[in-house]
């Protein structure tokens, strides 16, 4: 296994999110909401992710999307169940863990943990 790197710098989290998305792309249960359901085009899709992540952990501005509405959105499409969220987290931490440590790789994760838990119980109210 190659060392770990801090998550620390933008170019970082452009690292980790492209590691990411190539876990999301490859898996038979979530690769087709990212393009069947979703139809991100990944040179508009990536960067909006990377200067979401950004805004997170090293406080820089660039985002100002509302994430909630664009995954209610998509749930109108194809429900997003407690399955989805959790293989989206498993694979989450797995590449953080692969790649990736320190207080931001550790802040990241748990980012990541309460926006699968807020996502699924919003949506579960969501008709």
């Amino acid at each position: 296994m190659p060392d770990r790197v801090e998550l620390n710098s933008r170019a970082q989290i452009q690292r980790f999110v492209g590691l990411f998305y190539q876990k999301l792309l490859a898996d038979e249960q979530l690769k087709p909401v990212f393009v069947d359901i979703a139809g991100i085009d990944l040179e508009q899709h990536l960067p909006r992710i990377v200067d979401y992540w950004c805004k997170l952990l090293l406080k820089e501005p660039g985002y100002d999307r509302h994430t909630m509405n664009i995954h209610r959105a998509l749930h109108a499409r194809r429900a997003l169940g407690e399955a989805d969220f959790q293989r989206w987290l498993m694979l989450f931490e797995t590449t953080m863990a692969q790649h990736f440590c320190g207080a931001n790789a550790e802040h990241a994760v748990q980012i990541a943990r309460r926006i699968a838990a807020n996502m699924q119980n919003a949506l579960a109210c969501t008709p």
